[in-house]
């Protein structure tokens, strides 16, 4: 794993999990366009496993798309100290929209204090 900084993030660089690193998209006779066909992507840290796609990088909903809540990298930023969203419970779903707006499908955020 290669660690980079960017916009004040640390980042690492990890294998394309939608393309599973061949760089073409597995769906269509294309370039993957989660990686640009580059075969690695790169991922802010901290970070969790993408709880909407469950780390699969593709969308639960139409399953021939990139997940919404990761943009198809499998895994999604987080906060330090975040825990489980009150909101999906965990799950990084929500009824009302794709994917929990609160956590952005990741499944973590910060607690608000009431």
């Amino acid at each position: 794993m290669i660690w980079f900084r960017e916009e004040g993030r640390e980042k690492s660089e990890i294998t394309c999990i939608f393309c599973r690193g061949t760089g073409s998209d597995p769906f269509a006779i294309a370039t993957c366009y989660v990686c640009k066909g580059k075969k690695k992507v790169r991922v802010a840290s901290p970070n969790v496993r993408c709880s909407y796609c469950r780390g699969t990088g593709v969308s639960p909903i139409g399953a021939r798309n990139a997940c919404p809540a990761c943009y198809g990298v499998g895994f999604v930023p987080v906060s330090k100290g975040a825990q489980t969203c009150p909101k999906c419970g965990g799950t990084g779903e929500d009824k009302s929209s794709l994917y929990c707006l609160q956590c952005h499908g990741s499944g973590k955020a910060l607690h608000m204090a009431t």
